[in-house]
Order: structure tokens, then C-alpha cells, then sequence
């Protein structure tokens, strides 16, 4: 005989007999939790808690090690602000985790077949391992006392001869190409997102702990806040989100789909308004020297005249108008095209007494020595004692002119190139776009690197070494013309001047 059952009714059986179970397990949990964070501590309790999620990035990295190369370029946007909230984090350390496991990966994912190194026998890999080399031997400079401020500053040539062959050996395709992109546009609009909320309804208590430790004298002008985002001040978000809003205009140039063109559009004009919000003065040549420098890559005469009126325009507005006066981020930003400075003459000025000290040091006062970061580590040195200001002149007094020239041909001799293939060598016109965005972003953060130390830093780093293995591989994503993606739309053909 067949019974007829309710099962809502069996249902609600079930939940009665284990409710109990489940109040048990809950506190069980509790329980857990609250003895593990005693143990410990928070930070102990929130590894503990990660490990799982370890676990699926390791198996994830050894599948793809490319993902080593995109996380490094990704943890450059958040570490230093992950610091903030974290203290004692060793940011550096974590950086040449991600890099040197990201070797690792690709060691392991080829262990049975043997590793084509070939992609990465390029010069600027060699320029790179030069660099590097140089780097090793300010160890032995007799200037160079203390070996902790050596490593503190490694990373402005070990991150290059890491990062350039990896991205010789991983970025080979358009398709990577343009998710490099996208991977550089998202964390972008996360920065900029971060420092129009800090505008508008101001920092948290941790990043005002860190204003209190001394920070404020730079970041809070006549009761005003520079925004500084997740990055290491307001100097690196200015730079670096102008930077980027540059590289995405040019690129929003080639989307044939709608909404990537818009994610480019919103990447830069959130970018631009970031530099303003940061009220970095220098951050206003990148689009000035960047913009320059893709309307030249364009080789059109209409193209080259109409950049140079529209750039004008831009520097009549600041250095002849007092239009938004008002405004303060617009005002600061006013006074960059003001000779008489009062902060351009102090800097030109240390810049003097630094001339007289390192005209008998060729090779400098030793990496991670100059400026008052190096306070730290020699606290009565002279060159601890004048700030630097300028990335040139700290490559200048920490690794002497004979550094300094070798890293100013790196960097021309990367741009120079790549614009000769840009012009004249490069088929595809979709890719000479591309290239003339890293080119022009590149320049850009080069001219703004004379008034701040941009250059050498988190993220603006990470992504100019990855942009320099890029433009001198450019032949890898060169293909015929037939057999190019090219937009057909005769608007965007014109737009492009392809014709």
C-alpha cells in the first residue's frame, strides 16, 4: 500500500532534528576561529584562512605561468597600499616572490620538453643583465656602506632583468597583448576609484595614521588633501594614472567593439582625473610629451598640426590664463609653468651642492644612499641629508654619472628603436597604434621623471619594463595586412589614417 507523503512535511522534519547540529557546529566554528586568532594573531588567522586559496593560484601559476607575469603587474598597483593596512609587510620581498616563482612555474610546466630561451635573446634582455651588473658592482663602491640600503633599492634593476625576459617569453600573441591591457586599464580604474573616494568623503583611519607619521606636510596643502590612492604617494598616483590615461586614449583609438572603446574611454579620462585630484605638478608633461610624441610616430602632417595646436592650447590655458583659478588641484598644477618657483629654485639649487660632492665619485654614493630615505641607514651622511626630488638625479648620486649615462641610453636607445620600427618597419596598422601607445606613455613618464622619482616606482615600473620588452619585440605581433584584424569601417579607417 502506497502512502502519500507531504514533503514539505519530511522537509521541515529534517530542519528541526538539525537545527541543534547546526547551532553546535556554529559555535564549534566560533570557537575555533576566536582560540586561532589568539594564537595567532589576525594576521596569522587570515594566512591560516588563505591557504586554500594558495593552493588553487599555485596550480593555477604552474598550469600558466603567464599569470605570474599579469599578478606581478597587477600586486604593483596594491602593495604599497596594502602596507598601510598590514605594517611590516616586506613589500619588496613579496614582489621577487610572485617573479621568481613565476620562473619556477615555467621551469616546472616545461620539465619534460626543454625551455626555448630564444624569445628572450634580445639586446634589451642584455641591457637588462647590463643594468643589473652594474647594480652588483655599487656592492664594492667604496662610497657604499651599507649593504640593507643596497637591497632596500634593488629593485630598480633587479625588476627589469626579471620582468624582461618574462615578458619576451609570455606576451607573443595580440591576443596577450591586448590582455595586458585590459589587465593595466582594470587596476587603473580601481586606483583612480580609490582616489576620488579619498576627494570626496576623505581617508580612513589607517591612511590617516599614515598622514600622522609625517606624510601630511606633502599631501595636505592649505587644508586641502593630495590624493594618493593605493600607491606610495601622491607624486606616483598623479604620474602614474596620467600615464596610464594616456596609453588608453591611443589605444581607445583601434576598439571595433563598443564597450572595450569605452572601458578605454572611462580608463582615461578617470586617469586624468586623477593626476588633477593628485595636484602633481610634474604629472602635467606626461600628457604634453606623450601626446607630442604619438602625434610625431603618426607621420601625418594634419595629424602632427592639429596635436600641436591642441597641445598649445593646453599650455596658453596654464601659463596665461587664470581660468579655474579657483580650483585648488588646478592652481598648484598652474605654478609647474612658473620658472620662478619657489620649490623649482630649492631643487635647482640641491642640485648644485650635489654637482660639487659627486664630482669625485663617478660612480656614486651607493644604491639606496641618496636622498632622506637613506636616513634610515646612514642618518649623518651628506647625501642623506639633500633630497633628491628628480629620478635622474637619484640614479645620479646613488649610482654616479657613470650610471646615470648607461641608464639614460637604456631608455633612449629602447624609444629610439621602437620608433624607427613604428615608422618604417611594422606592416599591421592596428599594432603601430599599440606600440605608439607604450612609446608615448614611455616618453611621457621619462620628461616627468626629471621633477619626481616616478620611474623606479611601484606600479609605474612594472608596467614601463614590461612596455620596453614589448616595443623591441614588436615584430612577434607583426602580421601581412591580409591577415590582420583591421577595423573595415571607413570612419575608423580614416580615423587611423590608414589610407
Amino acid at each position: 500500500m502506497q502512502t502519500n507523503v507531504n514533503p514539505f512535511e519530511i522537509e521541515t522534519g529534517a530542519n528541526k532534528l538539525g537545527r541543534p547540529m547546526y547551532i553546535v557546529l556554529i559555535l564549534a566554528l566560533a570557537t575555533f576561529s576566536a582560540l586561532l586568532i589568539c594564537r595567532l594573531g589576525v594576521i596569522g588567522s587570515v594566512a591560516l584562512i588563505l591557504i586554500p586559496f594558495i593552493a588553487v593560484y599555485l596550480n593555477l601559476i604552474f598550469r600558466q605561468p603567464i599569470i605570474g607575469l599579469y599578478t606581478a603587474v597587477g600586486l604593483g598597483f596594491v602593495l604599497l597600499g596594502i602596507s598601510r593596512y598590514i605594517k611590516d609587510v616586506p613589500v619588496g620581498l613579496a614582489m621577487d616572490a610572485i617573479l621568481y616563482l613565476t620562473f619556477i612555474a615555467l621551469i616546472f610546466n616545461k620539465f619534460k620538453d626543454k625551455i626555448d630561451w630564444s624569445p628572450a635573446n634580445k639586446d634589451i634582455t642584455y641591457l637588462a643583465v647590463i643594468w643589473f651588473g652594474y647594480s652588483l658592482f655599487e656592492l664594492i663602491n667604496p662610497e657604499a656602506r651599507s649593504t640593507a640600503a643596497w637591497f632596500s633599492g634593488r629593485g630598480v634593476a633587479l625588476y627589469m632583468m626579471l620582468i624582461v625576459p618574462l615578458t619576451l617569453l609570455f606576451i607573443n600573441s595580440n591576443r596577450k597583448l591586448d590582455l595586458f591591457f585590459i589587465l593595466w586599464g582594470i587596476f587603473s580604474l580601481l586606483v583612480s576609484i580609490k582616489g576620488i573616494a579619498q576627494h570626496f568623503w576623505g581617508v580612513d583611519q589607517w591612511e590617516r595614521a599614515w598622514l600622522d607619521e609625517g606624510n601630511a606636510q606633502t599631501h595636505i596643502l592649505f587644508g586641502k588633501l593630495r590624493s594618493f590612492s593605493f600607491l606610495s604617494d601622491a607624486g606616483q598616483f598623479g604620474a602614474n594614472q596620467a600615464y596610464s590615461a594616456v596609453v588608453a586614449t591611443i589605444v581607445s583609438l583601434i576598439q571595433k567593439d563598443g564597450r572595450k572603446r569605452l572601458f578605454f574611454i572611462a580608463v582615461a579620462i578617470l586617469g586624468f582625473y586623477g593626476m588633477i585630484l593628485s595636484g602633481t605638478r610634474g604629472a602635467l608633461s606626461i600628457p604634453i610629451a606623450g601626446f607630442m610624441a604619438f602625434f610625431v610616430l603618426r607621420k601625418n602632417m594634419g595629424v602632427m598640426i592639429f596635436g600641436i595646436c591642441l597641445l598649445l592650447t593646453f599650455f596658453i590655458f596654464f601659463k596665461y590664463t587664470s581660468i579655474g583659478q579657483g580650483n585648488d588641484q588646478i592652481r598648484r598644477m598652474r605654478t609647474a609653468f612658473d620658472p620662478n618657483d619657489a620649490s623649482l629654485q630649492v631643487r635647482l639649487d640641491n642640485q648644485k651642492k650635489l654637482s660639487v660632492y659627486l664630482a669625485s665619485r663617478p660612480f656614486g654614493g651607493g644604491i639606496g644612499l641618496g636622498g632622506v630615505k637613506a636616513q634610515k641607514y646612514l642618518p649623518n651622511a651628506f647625501l642623506s641629508q639633500v633630497a633628491t626630488d628628480s629620478g635622474y638625479v637619484l640614479v645620479w648620486v646613488e649610482e654616479g654619472v657613470v650610471g646615470l649615462l648607461l641608464f639614460l641610453f637604456i631608455l633612449f636607445y629602447t624609444i629610439s628603436k621602437a620608433s624607427f620600427h613604428i615608422m618604417f618597419r611594422i606592416r599591421d596598422p592596428i599594432l603601430k597604434i599599440k606600440m605608439s601607445a607604450l612609446i608615448a606613455g614611455m616618453f611621457g613618464i621619462m620628461v616627468a621623471n626629471y621633477g619626481n622619482a616616478v620611474l623606479g616606482q611601484m606600479p609605474t615600473s612594472m608596467l614601463i619594463y614590461t612596455s620596453m620588452a614589448i616595443m623591441l619585440n614588436s615584430e612577434k605581433f607583426d602580421v601581412p595586412l591580409a591577415n590582420s584584424v583591421i577595423d573595415t569601417n571607413e570612419t575608423a579607417r580614416k580615423r587611423l589614417q590608414l589610407n
